[in-house]
């Protein structure tokens, strides 16, 4: 039998669009499965079969991206002792927007559970304004691996750094504590971006917590600390340690030699899914 009754949400008044809850519990064989899975248009879940243990979760949307006015909201619950892969079908796309859009990732991970959130990066087109806020709860005995990632925009089509504003913001609660508040804000009323942020073209942040992940955070701070600073480096990657983990932020030119290292770095996700989720991407 599952080990717990998945947690349920109820949008908020006036918001029906864009709301999307799905929750993970630990079935039977040690597998964990899919409780519950609900989304409003034009937010779609996808919950494809894997070799693996773990219970994934891709979100698609049928508009390709984000539309100005969009408001999408995200709600993860992973039940005690399941592991969940939440990723996205493809990248988020940001259009044009006068009055802005934005997405909203609230998750909640039990004792012994596991979640690794995922998503491609995000493409920020001219002229879109986009906000991002990413909350997680960690209980104690939960483990996360988040990555979160955007890009210069369609720099092969002559838009680069073209966006209006991007904000994002991850906050990381463990056993009640906040171990990890980390924000960007890149505003072109600030001033261009393109001269800013110069030669790069991508730029990420991967966090590690908790006991399931400890020792693979350990070894990639410390690798990371022996890599040789090379100068005009077409990246650059740095690790701070975090509580039982860490924090890991790269600038990169290339978003697949980005793409790369964090796979690179990430191998050991693989052993926590059972399955490679990234065999049949990048």
């Amino acid at each position: 039998m599952p080990s717990a009754a998945p947690t349920r949400w109820t949008p908020p008044s006036g918001h029906r669009a864009g709301w999307a809850e799905v929750s993970v519990i630990h079935g039977p064989g040690g597998r964990s499965v899919v409780g519950r899975a609900y989304a409003t248009s034009p937010l779609r879940l996808l919950t494809p079969d894997n070799a693996g243990h773990a219970a994934w979760v891709y979100t698609s949307s049928f508009g390709g991206g984000l539309v100005d006015g969009d408001h999408q909201v995200l709600n993860i619950h992973v039940c005690p002792g399941a592991t969940a892969w939440v990723s996205t079908q493809a990248s988020t796309k940001v259009y044009r927007s006068i009055r802005g859009t934005s997405t909203q990732v609230h998750a909640r991970v039990e004792p012994g559970a596991c979640l690794v959130l995922a998503p491609d990066p995000v493409v920020c087109f001219a002229s879109s304004r986009y906000r991002q806020v990413q909350n997680i709860e960690l209980a104690a005995g939960a483990s996360l691996v988040l990555v979160d990632w955007l890009t210069s925009g369609r720099h092969v089509s002559g838009e680069r750094w073209a966006f209006e504003e991007y904000h994002a913001q991850v906050r990381v609660r463990q056993d009640g504590r906040l171990i990890v508040h980390d924000a960007l804000a890149l505003r072109a009323v600030d001033g261009a971006l393109e001269p800013r942020l110069g030669r790069w073209n991508i730029l990420g942040t991967v966090v590690l917590l908790g006991s399931a992940v400890q020792n693979a955070a350990a070894e990639i701070a410390a690798q990371v600390a022996r890599d040789p600073v090379v100068r005009r480096a077409d990246q650059i990657v740095t690790a701070t340690v975090v509580g039982d983990g860490c924090l890991l932020r790269i600038a990169g030119t290339s978003v697949e030699r980005v793409a790369s290292t964090v796979r690179t770095h990430l191998r050991f996700v693989r052993r926590l899914l059972g399955d490679d989720p990234w065999a049949r991407k990048w």
